[in-house]
């Protein structure tokens, strides 16, 4: 009980407050394009608009007064589990006032799909929701996304989730100014790249050709690394020209952010030598090469259509993004298991990518060839090395055992979903 009197509560709410005062703000954008629409679900979107506002005000208006602004890795725990719960519940109104998905348990599934990024969804008729609720379902993946990045540079390196701590690292790099909080500078940067990539893919997008509509919610997908969209299909109804664009944008997303910001800066040594984002560039070349071939000599597709389908699954697997061209599970049993062990890989430290993290891949491949020369050469001494700098035994060892578990969270949630009666294809996709 003494700790939790320890505990920063009123600044935990301030943050809180704020945080559901830009979700109803975001919303808005949704109550807009419903009005441009006609849509019926105008009055639904108003109503969920007020609701979350109303709360964040109220909130703001109970925390007002001055209190200590630094957070303890406790408190941090406190409000990133708070904050992603608290969104996701709000996150929920807009479908549940429109009736779009009356249900509860459902629309919650739905709006931490959205927000988390995971892209799974309980819809099966996506073209017959109503406009303004599909762009706001679009929209939480775009809010989601960059809150990870944020979250990643913020928050988690200083709770050592092995990994982050190696791009807060590179993060520092950025600052120039040292007037303005760290975050601050930093944030502002981020969101001005993730900016700057929805506006050029949705434009990319409209050039092929692609309602302004679609091509906003699909950039929002994309960037974000979502998978949601406005089509029972996916991508896979669209010509060729809009894959490849979404197929770059989605490789683009996956990689950190600060790399981004370093060729627009005119760094392109330090991208070039970044360690994660070699072995990233060079897997995704590699598995899409291979399954090319594949499906070439086994499927006796054309050599086009044949590379667009395995790079643009390749790149969507990895980045955790969703989007599909067309039903990979059909393949030959080879390339659908490229494609599950890709699952398991996930794009860059810093992305808005999901999966384990290419740089934990990096460290973990490093430790075990450390440990095999260390079994040859007993009297040696062997130093792993990031981006040419070392790299702690603890951080390796923080590394490995975030591998462990998430592999473990894995195993037991197959066999959970198992239990429910799914096939074992169905249930090890879903929980990975």
């Amino acid at each position: 009980m003494k700790s939790l009197k320890n505990l920063n509560f009123r600044f935990i709410i301030y943050i809180l407050s704020t945080i559901l005062i830009f979700e109803g703000l975001f919303m808005i954008l949704a109550l807009i394009i419903s009005l441009y629409y006609h849509s019926p679900d105008l009055k639904g979107i108003l109503v969920s608009v007020i609701i979350t506002i109303f709360s964040g005000v109220l909130l703001y208006g109970a925390t007002f007064r001055k209190t200590k602004k630094e957070l303890q890795v406790r408190e941090a725990f406190i409000l990133v589990s708070t904050s992603w719960i608290s969104i996701c519940l709000f996150g929920t109104l807009p479908y549940v006032f429109t009736h779009s998905i009356p249900s509860f348990t459902n629309a919650l599934f739905e709006s931490v799909s959205g927000f988390t990024t995971t892209g799974s969804s309980i819809l099966t008729d996506i073209e017959a929701m109503p406009k303004g609720v599909l762009f706001w379902r679009s929209q939480t993946h775009w809010m989601g996304g960059m809150g990870i990045i944020v979250l990643a540079l913020a928050v988690l390196p200083a709770l050592k989730f092995g990994g982050t701590q190696l791009f807060s690292a590179e993060a520092s790099v950025v600052v120039q100014e040292k007037i303005r909080p760290r975050m601050i500078e930093v944030a502002k940067r981020l969101w001005g790249i993730y900016i700057i990539l929805t506006i050029v893919e949705t434009a990319l997008l409209m050039a092929g050709k692609m309602p302004w509509y679609d091509s906003l919610c699909h950039s929002f997908g994309t960037v974000a690394t979502g998978g949601f969209g406005t089509k029972n299909n996916s991508i896979g109804g669209y010509r060729p020209y809009i894959q490849y664009i979404i197929m770059i944008f989605m490789f683009l997303s996956g990689i950190n952010y600060l790399m981004h910001y370093f060729m627009l800066n005119g760094r392109i040594k330090d991208v070039v030598r970044n360690e994660e984002l070699r072995a990233y560039f060079f897997l995704i070349l590699i598995a899409g090469i291979v399954i090319t071939l594949i499906l070439i000599f086994k499927n006796h597709l054309g050599i086009e259509p044949a590379f667009r389908y395995s790079f643009f699954q390749v790149v969507s697997i990895m980045t955790a993004t969703g989007f599909a061209t067309t039903d990979y599970l059909l393949w030959p049993i080879s390339a659908w298991l490229i494609i599950f062990s890709l699952m398991f890989v996930g794009a860059c430290a810093g992305s808005t990518g999901g999966g384990i993290k290419v740089i934990r891949h990096v460290i973990l491949f490093k430790k075990l060839f450390a440990n095999l020369k260390q079994a040859l050469h007993p009297r040696g001494i062997f130093l792993i090395r990031y981006n040419g700098k070392p790299v702690s035994e603890e951080l390796v060892q923080t590394v490995v055992s975030f591998i462990i578990f998430y592999l473990l969270v894995f195993g037991v949630g197959t066999v959970v979903m198992t239990a429910t009666g799914l096939d074992i294809r169905s249930s090890a996709g879903s929980v990975i």
